[in-house]
């Protein structure tokens, strides 16, 4: 497979070097340089639209500007203003940051299988693995486990490491055989594991997870704390520096049960309901999908839609909209149904073999 490297190289006393100064992703010659990334690009969305067409799925396309651009306590939307050419009242809209209320809706309007590739809007997030603008898909099965979703991403992966001809993934130092058999790993024993904390003992109620018992159970990790460490906050700097680095390695890992109060929009698990019945995949250390049994409960769903943005209000200084309209869909009756959300940037990376998000970007947004 061809390298896509992202700076042209120059000779210099005999010797090649990277040039310092970086092109415009137009420039013909750094264009050239990412062209075989983009030519991946082509075979694993070709890949992923063949899997979903051979299982009769619909693919839908549905509208970026929301009410509400979801209400995830620490993503951030660009907002914008729309005006009504007949003289009405301007309104605020957001770019959604996931595609998730109108799919849900579609659902209820009566579609049972449904996918979507649809580019998504994060503010504040540009790295080598995050972009502001960045393409996602979601699929929908009514009547479905998480258990079926994760067959589902088993297909889709292996279907477009065929596709680029890829048989191991590699990245962040790690190799990872996506055609062995996958990982199934809970949250609570991914802390006992790596960590050596009972991470359940660190939420007597569920959904209001105490921090101080966190940080006292942290104590022998060599971890930086703060007395106004969010409990949350204490959550994702364990799993960021001592557990998301050993995920994927080896295999693909679905990490699953996540504590009930990080799971907004997941019902409970039928078995502990302490956790929700969410997943995650990993390939390689990175966070690939996030999947959910869906939370079809109107008044829970609305509940924690405004507990999440009290919250965000709190630590952010703002809050968004609330979608009526999903919960009244929601009160109309959504079929029991099971989602997830997965990066096509970063599957296209691993299918690639950079480590560069820009390199897989037919055009990036200007300004990073």
């Amino acid at each position: 497979m061809a390298n896509c490297p992202t700076s042209p190289k120059t000779r210099r006393n005999g010797k090649t070097s990277v040039t310092p100064m970086r092109q415009p992703s137009w420039n013909p010659i750094a264009y050239a340089a990412r062209r075989p990334c983009l030519a991946i690009r082509q075979k694993v969305i070709r890949a992923i639209r063949a899997t979903f067409e051979a299982q009769d799925f619909a693919e839908v396309d549905t509208p970026a500007l929301q009410i509400s651009p979801g209400n995830e306590v620490h993503l951030h939307a660009f907002k914008t203003i729309l005006k009504d050419p007949h003289g009405g009242p301007d309104q605020t809209f957001y770019l959604h940051t996931s595609p998730e209320f109108a799919m849900k809706k579609l659902l209820v309007a009566g579609e049972p299988k449904l996918f979507q590739i649809a580019h998504t809007y994060r503010n504040g997030e540009r790295s080598s693995r995050h972009h502001p603008e960045f393409a996602m898909m979601e699929w929908y099965r009514a009547g479905a486990t998480t258990e079926t979703i994760k067959q589902d991403c088993i297909d889709i992966v292996r279907a477009c490491a065929t596709a680029s001809g890829k048989v191991l993934f590699q990245a962040n130092g790690m190799s990872c055989d996506p055609f062995a058999p996958w990982e199934s790993l809970s949250v609570p024993d991914a802390f006992t594991r790596y960590a050596g904390i009972d991470l359940l003992a660190t939420a007597p109620n569920p959904q209001e997870p105490d921090a101080a018992l966190l940080r006292k159970a942290m104590a022998h990790l060599n971890l930086r704390t703060a007395e106004d460490d969010s409990w949350d906050d204490l959550f994702f700097r364990v799993m960021g520096e001592l557990i998301e680095p050993f995920l994927g390695k080896d295999r693909p890992t679905f990490l699953c049960d996540y504590p009930i109060s990080m799971a907004a929009l997941a019902r409970p698990l039928p078995a502990d309901p302490r956790l929700a019945e969410r997943f995650e995949l990993y390939i390689a250390g990175y966070e690939i999908a996030n999947a959910f049994g869906e939370l079809t409960d109107p008044d829970e769903q609305l509940r924690r839609f405004e507990a999440d943005m009290d919250l965000k209000e709190k630590l952010h200084g703002e809050r968004y909209p609330i979608d009526m309209d999903f919960i009244a869909a929601l009160r109309h009756g959504m079929p029991s149904a099971s989602g997830i959300a997965m990066g096509i940037d970063r599957l296209v990376m691993l299918c690639a073999g950079t480590e560069k998000i820009e390199d897989v970007l037919w055009l990036p947004v200007a300004g990073g």
